[in-house]
């Protein structure tokens, strides 16, 4: 009976260091990440304190938030930038969103040597980002354009026809709230709509005659709403030269005098919910384990916007679905 008694007095005892052990072990873990985390975070913050040439990227869907307009505002404001390499990898987004970010940007350009590297997309609102830029360079399958507007809408009154709902509205005038989408679109209302788009995509043609130095001639060939490959936008004049990013960089140490060899370094927008959240810790383990792959998808999911207006005129290409 004794022995059976310190037996089970010996496993109670085992279980109760195992637990210990385990509970130590996951806050050692923890307390790992954080403190990896915090000295990554500091070491980025120093190596922004130095001169350096400032990354910023454009990706995905432009809205002009309030986030990276901050950024740029950063990037203006630090005295350790001694240039901007901007990376664009976007289809666009809405005309007064880009048309935001643009100026941002150009505001910027008037302080800080700036040339737009096109890496994969630069279309409709993403174009208009690059022309911020002092000069864009584009690799020779990248695809740039699409200089044109867009209004969509959905028409679902046939579906609610169908089942049997009709929407009622009191309007102030017959073009208020026009059109809604439960009802057929009046030939006056698309007139209406007809004219935004028509003014916007005015505003977009004289800024690309303006900042690409293009004759009307020239702006028409290009404005018809496609999108060109790298090589076909060198020969429009849409861009300035073939490359990448070193490219871009020995473009800024011949024509900008910015010192050679400087370091590039990514200038991210600051979470939401803090400077340090939970992105932000996953994207510090990732590199502290050598991730960087993992680690960029993790701050590129970052930066994507909770949620998309699409009310509005977009400058924004889309591959055109199969009929």
């Amino acid at each position: 009976m004794s022995s059976d008694a310190d037996l089970l007095a010996d496993r109670r005892s085992l279980r109760r260091k195992l637990t210990l052990w385990r509970v130590l072990a996951v806050l050692g873990v923890i307390a790992a990440a954080v403190i990896g985390g915090f000295a990554w975070k500091g070491d980025s913050l120093s190596g922004l304190s130095s001169p350096h040439i400032a990354r910023i990227t454009i990706s995905g869907f432009i809205s002009g938030d309030r986030r990276t307009l901050d950024l740029i505002k950063s990037v203006e404001d630090s005295k350790a930038v001694s240039a901007v390499v901007l990376r664009v990898d976007s289809p666009g987004g809405t005309t007064s969103g880009s048309e935001a970010l643009h100026l941002a940007l150009r505001q910027l350009a008037a302080k800080k040597p700036m040339v737009a590297v096109v890496d994969g997309l630069a279309a409709s609102g993403g174009y208009i980002a690059a022309m911020g830029a002092d000069r864009i360079v584009a690799r020779q399958t990248s695809l740039v354009g699409s200089i044109g507007v867009l209004f969509q809408f959905p028409n679902v009154s046939q579906l609610l026809d169908t089942v049997g709902v009709k929407v009622e509205s009191i309007k102030s005038s017959p073009l208020k709230a026009a059109p809604s989408g439960f009802e057929p679109t009046s030939p006056e209302a698309r007139e209406a709509l007809q004219r935004v788009v028509n003014d916007n995509y005015t505003w977009f043609k004289d800024m690309v005659r303006d900042r690409r130095h293009l004759a009307e001639s020239e702006v028409t060939t290009a404005s018809d709403g496609r999108v060109y490959s790298g090589r076909q936008a060198l020969g429009l004049k849409l861009v300035d030269q073939i490359g990448g990013e070193q490219d871009a960089i020995a473009w800024l140490e011949r024509e900008k005098s910015v010192a050679k060899d400087l370091k590039v370094r990514d200038w991210r927008r600051r979470s939401e919910s803090s400077s340090y959240g939970l992105w932000s810790l996953a994207e510090a383990m990732a590199r502290g384990a050598g991730l960087d792959a993992l680690a960029a998808t993790i701050a590129r999911a970052a930066d994507q916007p909770v949620g998309l207006r699409l009310d509005a005129p977009l400058a924004l290409w889309q591959p055109a679905a199969e009929k």
